[in-house]
């Protein structure tokens, strides 16, 4: 497969740069996928679409303030980091509860000139680190000590919410709300798990009334995210890895509604790969670790029978991961369709519910 296979049009101008007021005001494309047909929706008309007994599975990881504005020390010189994840234990999901004193992130850093190891960092009077390594293509290892009590603290103190790229804005106080979602509870995200942000609790509260569950899984979202697939062959280009947490009461409902013919539908691109990457017969395994899955076409999907998710980049990952799902033709068809229709596209844009039909 060739990189340029999963390319489509899209003016620059549908790109969504702010949210909408209501978070479940986004349209929906509505897409069988086992015809490719598609009806126009409203987020709102999601609970209709599914059924008494279908499980949602979604990602509570939570966006921290990743992106830190500082100097440094030696030569006044601006840099900035983006934290990526803790080093150490893979299975401290929420390793900024930890003692601020010695805690080493693997981040990556951008300067006008070299960041050298051994270069002192500060942020605020708070905050401040010291290059250990570096690792290459930007990447760095860096510990960080505070005079506050954790690193959470000093962070949300001295850092901002990372926005994606492609909002061409700084972000703002209502982006600290808006670009999480409203059942984000574990910190550890730089960038949000986008498909969540449409929920409301009125949303919610339709979906308890039609009967569907709900269960939870953490994958903390990492830059690679944002990273377009350089490579023009496909099958190179290496994926970032992600931490994840399937808790046990997650992995047994699942196993439970596969048992009874019921479907599981994932919330969002994040839940597919950590489902996936831990299928096993009749359900997924609970417990944490990494995962550094790249679904493409021809992939054998074991657990998911749907998908709610976002529009993405052109000849990302994501578009790859969906294209696996629905097919590739049937995907690009799609798109075009939303970008006919004007849809917004990508984190503060519209959604689509890819629906995997009866079981």
């Amino acid at each position: 497969m060739h990189t340029d296979d999963f390319d489509y049009f899209l003016p620059t101008e549908l790109i969504a740069q702010a949210p909408l007021e209501r978070r479940d005001a986004s349209r929906l494309l509505h897409v069988q996928r086992s015809t490719g047909a598609w009806a126009h929706r409203r987020f709102v008309d999601l609970p209709s679409l599914l059924r008494p007994g279908d499980l949602l599975v979604l990602n509570d990881s939570r966006v921290i303030p990743a992106r830190l504005m500082g100097r440094k020390v030696e030569t006044g010189g601006q840099v900035e980091l983006l934290l990526v994840r803790p080093t150490g234990d893979i299975s401290t999901v929420a390793a900024l509860t930890a003692d601020a004193s010695g805690t080493a992130w693997v981040c990556l850093g951008q300067a006008s000139k070299p960041i050298r190891p051994g270069a002192k960092l500060a942020f605020d009077d708070a905050l401040t680190a010291e290059v250990l390594e570096s690792r290459g293509g930007g990447e760095y290892v860096v510990r960080f000590t505070s005079s506050l009590a954790t690193l959470e603290a000093a962070i949300a103190r001295a850092g901002q919410i990372p926005l994606p790229p492609y909002i061409d804005r700084a972000p703002d106080a209502s982006d600290a709300e808006r670009y999480q979602t409203v059942y984000a509870a574990t910190p550890g995200s730089v960038a949000a798990p986008t498909a969540g942000l449409h929920f409301t609790p009125e949303v919610f509260a339709a979906l308890e009334a039609r009967g569907v569950e709900r269960a939870f899984v953490t994958l903390d979202v990492g830059p690679g995210t944002f990273l377009p697939v350089r490579e023009g062959d496909v099958a190179s280009h290496k994926m970032h890895v992600e931490r994840y947490s399937v808790p046990e009461v997650t992995a047994r409902r699942v196993g439970e509604v596969k048992a009874r013919g019921g479907r599981v539908i994932a919330v969002g691109t994040t839940v597919v790969r950590t489902l996936e990457s831990f299928a096993e017969a009749g359900g997924v395994k609970a417990g944490t670790g990494e995962t550094a899955l790249f679904i493409t076409p021809g992939f054998e999907f074991r657990v998911i029978d749907g998908l709610i998710t976002n529009f993405h980049l052109p000849k990302s990952t994501l578009v790859m991961l969906v294209s696996a799902f629905l097919g590739r033709e049937q995907t690009l068809a799609a798109y075009v369709e939303a970008v006919r229709e004007r849809y917004r596209f990508f984190s503060y844009g519209d959604s689509m519910f890819i629906d995997g039909g009866a079981r």
